[in-house]
């Protein structure tokens, strides 16, 4: 299973302060170091945290691993994309006000739009993944529209208490299973952490995990490389890789 560490709130630390640290690009050098796998970012329209001139530098220095851009399926966000070329598109929902990203892209709505939006990336041979819930319509309207890959909000599950646990587990397993018979690469991610990662690891479809806050967050005891290092031992443990 790869690991994606999402190196956005290395800039919202440094956006705080308006100033040029903590670099992100520095972070995800030390994040590729100890093992990961991908490096994602979200070049938010409001740009509350990642800047375009940390994307650009980004894909000037990272080429041992794929760069994944977190983006709206906006005009402008496309123009950006194709210059920077990279490796994947992951298309999510975004609104102004949001904390953060609070549940996944209706593609059942956007499936029109979205079928033509992504055309040129698919041209450029860049991969195209939509964040979506876990739901079968919205799985089936993602192949339709012709998306590589899915990546499943695993936001209820990270928010769930009780019995409500084992049931957005069963949930991701059962969409898991559905997108990969559909042909889809299925990823997972959003509000996972080093308590309860291992369920979501522990499910076979799924191929990679895209894991920002937690990290960096923890970073801050740890140091990012070692931050890494614990949530790759987690990963790799429940799946034996060990």
């Amino acid at each position: 299973m790869r690991l994606g560490v999402n190196i956005d709130h290395i800039a919202t630390i440094r956006q705080a302060r308006r100033t040029f640290e903590p670099d992100p690009v520095k972070g995800a050098i030390l994040a590729v170091e100890a093992g990961a796998d991908q490096i994602t970012l979200h070049l938010r329209e409001d740009r509350r945290h990642i800047q375009d001139e940390d994307l650009f530098r980004l894909r000037r220095v990272i080429t041992e691993v794929p760069i994944n851009l977190e983006m709206a399926a906006t005009e402008e966000m496309k123009e950006i994309a194709l210059t920077v070329r990279p490796d994947s598109i992951t298309l999510v929902p975004e609104k102004r006000e949001e904390i953060t990203t609070e549940g996944g892209l209706d593609v059942v709505q956007l499936k029109e739009y979205l079928t033509d939006y992504i055309k040129e990336f698919k041209e450029a041979g860049i991969r195209v993944v939509f964040f979506i819930d876990p739901v079968f319509a919205q799985i089936d309207a993602s192949k339709e529209a012709g998306a590589d890959a899915v990546e499943l909000h695993t936001g209820e599950y990270a928010n769930a208490k009780g019995k409500d646990v084992d049931r957005e587990i069963e949930r991701l397993k059962k969409s898991a299973v559905y997108g990969k018979k559909k042909g889809l690469k299925i990823f997972a991610g959003h509000g996972l952490t080093y308590q309860n990662v291992k369920p979501v690891a522990a499910i076979k479809e799924i191929e990679e995990l895209n894991i920002g806050h937690s990290i960096i967050s923890n970073s801050v005891f740890w140091g990012i490389a070692e931050a890494v290092r614990r949530m790759k031992r987690l990963i790799k443990e429940v799946r034996g890789e060990v």
